[in-house]
């Protein structure tokens, strides 16, 4: 049997059974393609069902507030897929007229799309045989094929495009795509691949040659940045004080506490006396981005309601009752420190 039988064979007994397979709605395609960037699907699963109870079609979608679609998509962090996912909703109802795009080229046009999504849309929903390559494919390849090459460069992506093009199943392009990706994410592991069980072990250049742990090779690493972000809970037993993030930073259109970002503790022990001298701190952790380690500290302080509404002004905040913080969406952070009254 060649490569691609092997897979597809392995891949119609083996593939998990998953709420946006067996179908070719391209906007359900989409939308599960879009949770699943940087998210597991274990967790993915469920935030898709919601949407698609929700909102289950583009146009559903695209006529949604997006304080609608961010609260909906709390939790999953990279809130930016949620703005492009709405964004591109819109577009697709109003200025494709609902029509969804239905080729790789057009579908590259939409926000928040990149090669990979366009692939996978284009070839399950519509079955053209472009390749998806994502982090999966790159480790199936790398390894059936034993390719020493850095998977972070430009170059080797298109060297793995080109290559994927030439071994892509033009009958099945769809389900060969999902083939790989499912290999890469339950057999071809990146820590201790499960070689034996592999169906297509015999055949694996890497698994020959003793060179399955050195693939696939990734030389560029990604800059960390270190933040330290102070978060301001002010209230006056009633009401509290929050901010809706309008910068292009982390969190965008989400709302949080009255924020100060600060490193020095004498900077801000002197920026919060200068707002209430009672503020206690009451919780710190440490928060993991994809480029960015912050360090979140959070402070309390209760005010008179007079104060409250002078402070509202002063911090270009708004007060909202308790109750009211159920529709907004929270970054994770904060939804988790409110859940857990620290």
């Amino acid at each position: 049997m060649t490569f691609n039988s092997l897979i597809l064979y392995w891949f119609d007994k083996n593939g998990r059974n998953l709420p946006w397979r067996n179908q070719t709605d391209p906007y359900k395609i989409w939308l599960s393609e879009i949770i699943l960037q940087q998210t597991r699907v274990a967790q993915g699963t469920d935030y898709y069902l919601q949407f698609v109870e929700n909102f289950p079609n583009v146009n559903e979608l695209a006529n949604a507030s997006e304080q609608e679609v961010l609260r909906l998509w709390q939790g999953l962090g990279y809130y930016s897929r949620a703005r492009n996912l709405h964004f591109s909703a819109q577009y697709i109802t109003h200025d494709l007229k609902g029509i969804f795009p239905s080729n790789y080229f057009d579908l590259l046009k939409l926000k928040g799309v990149g090669e990979y999504t366009a692939a996978a849309i284009a070839s399950i929903a519509f079955h053209e045989a472009v390749p998806a390559i994502d982090g999966n494919a790159f480790r199936v390849y790398s390894r059936y094929f034993n390719i020493h090459m850095d998977t972070s460069t430009s170059k080797t992506k298109k060297y793995f495009f080109e290559l994927g093009k030439k071994i892509i199943d033009v009958n099945r392009p769809g389900d060969f795509n999902q083939a790989i990706m499912e290999l890469g994410a339950t057999i071809c592991l990146p820590q201790n691949p499960k070689c034996m069980i592999c169906p297509v072990q015999d055949s694996c250049e890497a698994l020959a040659r003793n060179t399955v742990s050195q693939l696939p090779i990734k030389l560029q690493k990604t800059k960390v940045r270190n933040r330290s972000l102070h978060f301001l809970e002010i209230s006056d037993l009633e009401k509290i004080l929050m901010v809706k993030r309008v910068e292009k930073d982390v969190w965008k259109n989400l709302f949080t506490f009255p924020l100060i970002e600060i490193d020095s503790e004498k900077e801000i022990e002197a920026e919060l006396q200068a707002i209430d001298g009672n503020f206690q701190k009451v919780h710190q952790e440490i928060h993991l981005l994809s480029h960015q380690r912050l360090t979140i500290v959070f402070w309390r302080t209760v005010v008179s309601s007079e104060r409250l509404i002078e402070l509202e002004k002063i911090l270009k905040a708004k007060i909202y009752f308790p109750e009211e913080l159920d529709f907004l969406p929270l970054p994770r952070p904060i939804e988790k420190f409110l859940k857990q009254e620290i």
